[in-house]
């Protein structure tokens, strides 16, 4: 019951389970109406409430200051909601249900914020929102939450790192080089501590080293692959590992597998790349393995290749390849295998076609095997590298050219520091990029620029 006391006429003015105008929920026939034109100046909207009938209007315009709402209808819609000028506040707990055809703001519009875990409350296809998380705005397609890129591209994009690595004892040497010229690699900055066998990935704004030896550690340390420096510490991963596969969308980084003394893992760490913290867990591959590699398109990860505690080198189980989604929590599925024995190799992709690099040197050289990671299929041979007959290379790229670097010289224990660089999109041979500034092998590289981070 709503009571309003001295409502002009010195007596009281009950209204008991009827319509009272917006946002009331009695049923009877009678209604309070706003008859003719009400005008307020200066007027801020707080809020709204769910718009769900528009009984108690008689008019079909309200208007606020110098800003006009249009209800068109009672049935449910409105038009066209027009600001001209002022402010237009709609608070994060309402919910406007309208049917808004145009929305035109001369100053600024807030969308709904919220962490990643009030997602669910939203499942409208075309819904965005702020993710505070993340600190990234997001949409939804219908089937999932994806990232709007928010970047500013300085000129510096198309970077490719390569963390630390080993030459007789572990380095702190983080590895640049620029994958748009064909040049050799500089000295990026140095990590917390020395380390090989470690994972790297990137997304846009953020470089990350994961694990590693030298020793054993669980430690995350990231840069800012714009501008170069020392790395700083992250997080940390579940377990101390190494040769874990990594991969990466714009905002989640993945450790795919590796060795946690004294066994191979299944397990897929997993941290938001955009806030500090500690990996969690995301599922299990479906074998556990080091040594495997791990790409990523905007949506999947495919995990392929690796040393198993229950296969060699020459069975089918070093060759075998997983997938999954990167946005939704939970275990992979089998895909498609490698021709060849896929261990201590490195791999990348255009968000298309992955590459992955064979421990297969027949011949002399090094094979590569290309698979399409959307939509699966057969595997086809993409070429050979140039000069590498390499296990244990970094691997990077950008959407049109791939890079390996460093490695083993095999048969032997030499390393080297050749760069070899490909073509994604086209099938060849590797050629000739330039040299590292140090002889590296068992170092994993990333990218700003790799095509995990396309289209959103």
């Amino acid at each position: 019951m709503a009571t309003i006391r001295r409502a002009g006429f010195g007596s009281v003015f009950e209204v008991e389970n009827e319509t009272v105008g917006i946002g009331t929920t009695g049923t009877a026939t009678n209604t309070v109406q706003v008859l003719g034109e009400t005008k307020a100046s200066g007027a801020l909207i707080a809020g709204f409430s769910t718009f769900t009938t528009y009984q108690g209007f008689v008019d079909s315009r309200a208007e606020f200051g110098n800003s006009n709402v249009d209800i068109n209808s009672s049935s449910g819609t409105t038009g066209d909601i027009e600001i001209c000028h002022g402010d237009f506040n709609v608070s994060s707990a309402s919910t406007l249900t309208s049917s808004v055809n145009q929305l035109t703001v001369t100053n600024s519009f807030s969308a709904p914020t919220g962490d990643t875990d009030s997602r669910i409350h939203c499942h409208t296809a075309g819904s965005m929102r702020f993710n505070e998380d993340l600190g990234t705005l997001e949409f939804y397609t219908g089937d999932e939450w994806r990232t709007v890129n928010s970047f500013k591209d300085t000129g510096n994009r198309g970077r490719m790192l390569i963390m630390g690595g080993n030459n007789a004892s572990q380095y702190t040497e983080i590895q640049l080089i620029q994958i748009n010229t064909r040049a050799n690699s500089t000295i990026f900055g140095e990590l917390t501590q020395k380390r090989s066998h470690n994972t790297a990935l990137a997304n846009e704004i953020r470089g990350l080293c994961l694990g590693g030896l030298g020793p054993e550690t669980n430690i995350i340390d990231y840069v800012t692959p714009a501008s170069e420096g020392d790395a700083i510490d992250f997080g940390d991963l579940q377990t101390s590992k190494f040769g874990g596969g990594g991969a990466c969308s714009s905002t989640r980084g993945l450790f795919c597998g590796g060795y946690d003394s004294p066994q191979n893992k299944d397990v897929i760490d997993y941290i938001e790349i955009m806030t500090l913290g500690d990996a969690l867990d995301f599922g299990d591959l479906t074998r556990a393995r080091r040594y495997g590699t791990s790409v990523a398109s905007p949506t999947r990860v495919v995990t392929s290749g690796g040393t198993g505690d229950s296969y060699s080198s020459t069975e089918n189980g070093a060759r075998m390849t997983d997938i999954f989604t990167i946005s939704s929590k939970g275990n992979a599925i089998d895909f498609e295998p490698l021709s060849g024995d896929g261990q201590q190799m490195a791999g990348f992709t255009d968000g298309i076609r992955g590459i992955f690099l064979l421990n297969d040197t027949s011949g002399g050289v090094s094979k590569m095997d290309q698979l399409n990671v959307v939509s699966g299929g057969n595997v086809a041979h993409h070429g050979e590298l140039e000069r590498l007959t390499s296990a244990q290379p970094a691997g990077g790229c950008n959407h049109v050219r791939g890079l390996f670097a460093g490695g083993f010289n095999t048969p032997g224990t030499n390393l080297t520091n050749h760069i070899d660089m490909i073509e994604i999109q086209t099938s060849g041979n590797a050629t000739d990029f330039g040299d590292l500034a140090l002889v590296n092998a068992v170092a994993h590289g990333c990218s700003d620029s790799h095509g995990g981070l396309g289209g959103f």
